[in-house]
């Protein structure tokens, strides 16, 4: 069989435009693979820049971080994976630095200016969206074959779900409230669940709730119930454990304050929101009741390998999170069809 010397791949050019370019595939280094890329998420940040609205990345982008592929060729000191083998993508990282050798791995040097990192023929980004990628096998997981390839690009989404989890420490039996229905929103509540949480999602769009229900989520409607009033309701006046914020707007910030219990409550931000949202807390509300607030952004091999596990082995439902499938060559129908209010995922399929 005739070795692949180049690949086609999606590129954002400029707001709103977005189209597919050819290039020849990078040699690849020793500890590198080469993947036969399935599919491709579409995520918040892409569409973000598509967009507009995420003004910090650069133009031209080579976008894509949620996907998965089979390993089709490998460099000489790859190590614990084989060619024909299904995986999910984390983020690269070197394995030596001083934060990787701490299991800090989402804070290596070698990340240097993330997704805006220039390549050699001119491109920012990280290339997924392309019918080939190279990647260091340290930022490959394994999946199980039967995982759809669209299913199995949440590697990188549920790993940041899973390092949130983490940092706020939840245990089964915890009664815990997500505040907002959309992707982030979905993905934290089931993998809560897998947790053997009880948990509360609020939403105020009805897709969303529709789609939550029937994932066999406790969701709140929220635009006829006063979602602070359904927690009290829920905990017996008593206030929810923790309150997981998966949206970026000052309303559910206050919100989370109300709903959390008096004492030893705890707070994820896990959303980002442009603009940036208020935050009405004084440092002695958190002092007298000894309340944690708490930042979670990206995700460590750890979380991966955990989102990866939860995936592979379907402990969390991810098929009603696909909205739909485009092949590559469609790609700015794809971004069309991901702006749309309520959306899910679109995926690019290969």
């Amino acid at each position: 069989m005739a070795k692949t010397e180049t690949t086609r791949f999606a590129v954002i050019e400029q707001e709103r435009v977005v189209k597919v370019h050819e290039r020849k595939i990078p040699e690849l280094k020793a500890d590198e693979v080469l993947i036969k890329n399935g599919a491709c998420n579409i995520c918040t940040t892409d569409y973000g820049q598509w967009t507009g609205a995420r003004k910090n990345l650069k133009f031209p982008m080579a976008f894509g971080h949620e996907f998965s592929g089979t390993i089709v060729d490998m460099g000489s000191e790859v190590k614990g994976f084989e060619i024909g083998e299904p995986v999910g993508i984390g983020y690269d990282n070197c394995g030596k630095c001083e934060f990787c050798k701490k299991g800090l791995t989402s804070e290596c040097v070698t990340l240097g200016e993330g997704r805006n990192k220039l390549s050699p023929d001119g491109y920012h980004g990280g290339f997924g969206c392309s019918e080939y990628v190279v990647k260091p096998y340290r930022s490959l997981f394994k999946m199980d074959p039967s995982i759809d390839p669209s299913e199995a690009a949440f590697v990188e989404p549920v790993g940041t779900v899973c390092q949130g989890l983490r940092k706020l420490r939840v245990s089964a039996g915890e009664k815990v409230v997500v505040i907002g229905a959309g992707t982030m929103g979905i993905l934290n509540a089931l993998a809560l669940k897998a947790e053997g949480c009880d948990v509360l999602i609020t939403e105020m769009m009805e897709k969303k709730l529709k789609v939550a229900r029937n994932l066999g989520l406790h969701a709140v409607d929220v635009s006829k119930e006063d979602p602070v009033e359904k927690v009290k309701e829920w905990t017996d006046g008593r206030g929810a454990d923790a309150v997981i914020l998966a949206v970026g707007v000052t309303a559910a910030n206050d919100q989370a304050l109300e709903m959390v219990k008096h004492l030893h409550g705890r707070i994820l931000l896990f959303a980002a929101g442009y603009p940036a949202p208020e935050l009405h807390v004084d440092s002695n509300l958190i002092h007298y009741r000894k309340m944690e607030l708490i930042g979670t952004f990206s995700a460590d091999l750890c979380d991966f390998k955990k989102a990866a596990e939860l995936i592979s082995e379907k402990k969390i439902d991810l098929s009603k999170l696909v909205e739909a499938k485009y092949p590559l060559d469609q790609v700015q129908e794809a971004f069309e069809a991901a702006v749309v209010p309520g959306a899910y995922r679109v995926s690019v399929v290969f």
